[in-house]
Order: C-alpha cells, then structure tokens, then sequence
C-alpha cells in the first residue's frame, strides 16, 4: 500500500466531504439570527457542530467496528442529507440546531473511518506522511468550501451552502460505492475481533488519560486561533475585507505544510513535530498582544499558520501509535473524543475568561495552554526508533 494508492479511494473522497463542511460552517450564525436568534445564540449554534462530533466519535468507532469503514460512511451520509435539508426549510432556531449537531454527529464518523482505514493499511514508516495527507486533504476542502459556498449562495441566496454540502457528500459517497472496495475495507459482521467499547476505552486509560490529555490541549490551541485571530481584529478595527485575507494568508501557510510535517515525523519521529509546533502555536498567542497593526497581526497569524501546519496530522498519527490491534476503531473514537474535546473547550475557555478580564488575558491564557501542551508532549510522545 502507497500513498499515491490512497488518493481517489480515501483523499479524493475526503477532499470533496471537506469541500461541504467548509461551504457550511460560515452560513450558520446567518441561519441563525435569520431566524430570530440573538448573536450569542447564533454563536452556541455553530459549537453544536464541535458538539456532534464529541458525542458521535465514541460511537462512530463502535459502528464501525461491527460493520466496517465503507458501510458506515455510507450510512451515515444518508442521515447528512436530511439535517441538511432540515438546515435550508428550518422554521425555528431549535430545529436548526438539531440539524447542526447532525452534521457534527456525520462528520465524526467520516473522521474516525478514514483515520481507522488509513491506520490499518499503511505500514509504520509512511503512516506520518498518510495521516498528515488526510488532514491536508481535509484542510484543502475547507479552504475551498467557503469560495464555492460564496459562489452558490450569489445565485441561490444563503442555503446555497447548504446545497453545496448535500451535493458534495452525494458525490463523496458516490465516488465510493463507485470505485473497487478497498483491500481492507470490511464488510458488514467481518470485524477482526468483537469487543466492547468500554473494555477498549478501561484498557487503554493510561494512555488516554496522560497522552490523551496532551491531545486535548493540542486540540484547544489549535481551535483558539480560529477565535482569537478575529476577536484582536475587531479590536484593532479591521474590515472584514482585511480579516479574510489575514485569515487566507495564515490558511495558505498551513496548506503548505502538512507533506513536510508527515514526512518529518516518518524520518525522525513525532517529537520532532508535536514539541515545536506547539511552541510555535504558544508563542504566536503570547505575541498577539503586541500586534498593533494589520501588518503584525498577519505576521502573527501567519506564524499560528506554521505551527499549525506542521502539527497536520499529528494527532491522527500519535492516535495511530497507540491504539491496539483489537479494538482499534474503537480506541480511536475515543482518542478523537479527547481532541474534539479540546476542540470545543479551547473557545469556550477564552469566553471564560472574557467574562472576567480582557482579551489580552485571555489571549495569554492561550499562551499559557501552548506551554502546558509542549510539557506534557514532552513527557508522554513516544520515542519511537528513527527511520531512515
């Protein structure tokens, strides 16, 4: 099995999935306030997809464990098109709500069966370059998204996103049912061994609780930037026109790095990307505060697009070096659990904190979470033999 082998069965697929959700994710708070919800509201509105996937990455792994990869993307992309249709003839904000966390809820198990697959097939020396393709092609489709979303909705008005995504998972789940089954892809009751989810999850919590916490923390960062980048924005004034194309020059960054970081870590092993790329991520959000003007807020930006890019794939990959052979899609679900759950407790830490200082705490709190996720990568990564 070659990288190149994976790219129309499992990046291709990826690529377009991607395309949708990034087409999505800006429309919502618009759903949102257009049915009467306050900006607070609207705001909950677009967590609930960080909630979906928090409550769907356990069982995700289990579905997949008991009928296998394909099935279970199948199925599940014949549940996103309704709560995609839910989303476009919405009449209240609940609805739209339990529509979202759908979404959130599909996108976990294309997460973990991909993971899963990738996992499986591809031998040690290239997983780091495999798994960090597979992010790379999730970061491509959500940078495109949005233009193609923009696009749509000049023509068909906001839920154009929202057809954008049910066009792009019909297409995705085509282009797998299309193509030859992969070599591993198991059929429905041919898993390699039946075990319960809880009895992976008590097996494995050694690993869960110290290197799954460095998951978390990796997970919160990351996801802090998408929050702080536009909050010091607004506090310096910036147009919108400006912020986006701050936020394109720190994405084009990111894109670029996700090959080289995956190969790093295949020739030299995973600390050598988990420990500097959370400094990097750590020290952009302690010199935040110092960007006064849009020229030192792209340098900012640009350098969370660095550490952000060469963490691409990093948690896919340390996930795939720790989980057992028995009961593998399981432990992944739960290992995403714990990186959803950064995901989503990263913003929710600097509302906090805004609650009772300035932005400036909390954009060094952040600071602070980069310090404590380089310790604790330190600690717990392992140190795997080099590969030349």
């Amino acid at each position: 099995m070659t990288i190149r082998s994976l790219g129309p069965t499992v990046y291709l697929p990826t690529v377009i999935y991607s395309l949708g959700q990034g087409a999505v994710a800006p429309v919502v708070v618009l759903s949102g306030t257009a049915l009467g919800a306050s900006a607070s509201a609207a705001s909950v509105l677009v967590g609930l997809i960080g909630v979906g996937q928090i409550v769907g990455a356990v069982p995700a792994g289990a579905l997949i464990a008991r009928i296998g990869e394909r099935p279970a993307m199948v199925w599940s992309t014949a549940l996103v098109v309704p709560a995609l249709l839910a989303c476009v003839f919405a009449t209240s904000v609940w609805t739209l709500g339990v529509a979202v966390a759908g979404i959130g809820l599909v996108g976990a198990v294309w997460g973990v069966a991909r993971q899963a697959y990738v996992t499986e097939v591809v031998p040690y020396e290239l997983r780091a370059r495999a798994l960090s393709t597979l992010g790379g092609a999730g970061r491509i489709g959500a940078f495109i998204g949005p233009f193609v979303g923009a696009a749509t909705m000049t023509v068909v008005g906001t839920d154009g996103a929202y057809w954008v995504h049910v066009v792009a998972a019909t297409v995705a789940v085509t282009v797998l049912l299309v193509l030859p089954a992969l070599p591993v892809d198991r059929a429905p009751g041919t898993a390699p061994a039946k075990v319960r989810t809880l009895a992976v999850v008590r097996d494995n919590l050694a690993v869960l609780r110290t290197l799954g916490l460095g998951v978390l923390l990796v997970g919160a960062l990351r996801a802090s930037r998408q929050t702080v980048i536009p909050l010091w924005g607004a506090h310096l004034d910036l147009d919108p026109a400006t912020l986006s194309l701050v936020f394109g020059v720190s994405g084009a960054v990111d894109m670029l790095l996700f090959y080289p970081a995956g190969r790093a870590m295949d020739r030299w092993g995973r600390r050598v990307v988990a420990i500097p790329s959370m400094f990097l991520l750590g020290l952009a959000h302690a010199l935040l505060p110092l960007a006064t003007t849009v020229v030192g807020l792209a340098a900012v930006a640009m350098l969370m697009g660095l550490g952000n890019g060469l963490s691409s794939g990093l948690i896919m990959t340390l996930g795939a070096d720790v989980s057992p052979v028995v009961g593998r899609a399981q432990f992944i679900g739960a290992w995403r659990l714990c990186a959803d759950l950064g995901n989503g407790g990263g913003p929710l830490l600097i509302a906090a904190v805004l609650t009772i200082g300035p932005l400036t705490a909390a954009v060094l709190t952040m600071a602070g979470v980069g310090a404590a996720a380089v310790a604790v990568l330190h600690r717990w990564t392992p140190r795997p033999a080099v590969v030349d």
